[in-house]
Order: structure tokens, then C-alpha cells, then sequence
């Protein structure tokens, strides 16, 4: 599966892409990826994943029951509500499982029908839809996004997504300042953007 990650960002024309997956190719984990408990929103993610034709989403699939899904890394700076439409299973950056002091990747599932408002943070950002869909707003760019797009968002550029009735899972990745403290939402925009 990582291997099948690495090679998505190996591809990336930011150069901070091929360096990621660099990095993930040549780090060792120093924990074991271990069989887990399923997680709360684990049908979802399965059903998105196995509705997508992309090699990573299948090799995801095949050992979903030991990634760390969880809570997102930022829920301190969401609400609550905002918290319960996502999870997030981080893979590498400074707290690991894959040790990485300057880059973070991840996936993240999306529930359906939900909107993620426009936020902000120092890191770039690029984000691989692995399946499912979602209306995705990037800066002054609104269009629909599916399995195999990609989208890069500079740092500090606004970005927010809306899901249909399968919701989505991504794969993404930080790089540049990757602190977690500047993530923040555009509560002002994200009242302007069209239901």
C-alpha cells in the first residue's frame, strides 16, 4: 500500500510530490501496523474504496483493519459537528507512525452529504481523490473532484468540499510549514460559498 502511495506523489509537479514519496519509500516505520478495531465510520470508507477502479484505493482496501483511522490531527481548532464528518488515518509526519520531520500524508474519508467549510493553514497542501466525489473549492476554483484528481492548495489558500451521497476518501499530503497551530476556518468566506 505504501509503495502504491508513493508512486501517486512520485508524479506530482510540485517538487515537494516526488520528495514525499521519497521519503515515505525510504523511511521505516518503528511501529508495526497491527490489526485494529474497526473504526466508527469504517462501512463508509470500505464502500467508497471499493467502488474505486485506482490501484492505491484497492491496496488501501486490502489492509484497511491496520491503518490508524481516527480523529483529524487539527480537531482541536474544528467544532464538533465539523469533527464527526471526517476521519483521518495519518501515516507519516513528526508524530509518526512513519517518522517525517517535514512532511505530513494521510487519508481522510468524508462522510456523505456533508460540507467541510473554506480553511486555511501554512502548509501546502495537495490532496488525491481516491474514490468517491465532492464538489471541491480551492481559492477562487469550484468544480466537482473524483477518483484520481488531484488538487494542490498553496499555503493559505482557502479551500472547502462538499460530498454527494457517497462521501469521499483522499490521500494528502503537507509540506513546506507544516505546523498544526495555524489551521484555522474562514468563517466569513464560508458564508459566502453557494449551498
Amino acid at each position: 500500500m505504501l509503495e502504491a502511495l508513493a508512486a501517486i506523489y512520485e508524479g506530482e509537479a510540485d517538487p515537494q510530490g516526488p520528495h514525499t514519496a521519497h521519503t515515505l519509500r525510504v523511511t521505516p516505520s518503528p511501529v508495526a501496523f497491527d490489526a485494529r478495531s474497526a473504526c466508527l465510520l469504517d462501512t463508509g470508507i470500505r464502500s467508497v474504496l471499493s467502488s474505486s477502479p485506482l490501484q492505491a484505493a484497492q491496496a488501501i482496501l486490502a489492509v484497511q483493519d491496520r491503518l490508524p483511522w481516527g480523529s483529524n490531527p487539527v480537531e482541536d481548532n474544528t467544532e464538533a459537528n465539523i469533527a464527526a464528518m471526517i476521519s483521518v488515518a495519518t501515516l507519516m509526519g513528526p508524530e509518526g507512525p512513519i517518522p517525517a520531520p517535514d512532511v505530513r500524508l494521510g487519508l481522510v474519508y468524508m462522510r456523505p452529504d456533508c460540507y467541510y467549510p473554506l480553511h486555511i493553514h501554512d502548509a501546502d497542501e495537495t490532496y488525491v481523490i481516491l474514490g468517491g466525489q465532492a464538489l471541491w473549492t480551492a481559492g477562487d476554483d469550484v468544480q466537482m473532484r473524483g477518483s484520481g484528481d488531484m488538487v494542490h492548495h498553496p499555503s493559505l489558500m482557502p479551500h472547502a468540499f462538499r460530498t454527494g451521497p457517497e462521501g469521499f476518501v483522499a490521500l494528502w499530503r503537507w509540506s513546506g510549514d507544516i505546523n498544526l497551530h495555524s489551521y484555522a476556518f474562514v468563517e466569513e468566506a464560508a458564508a459566502e460559498l453557494p449551498a
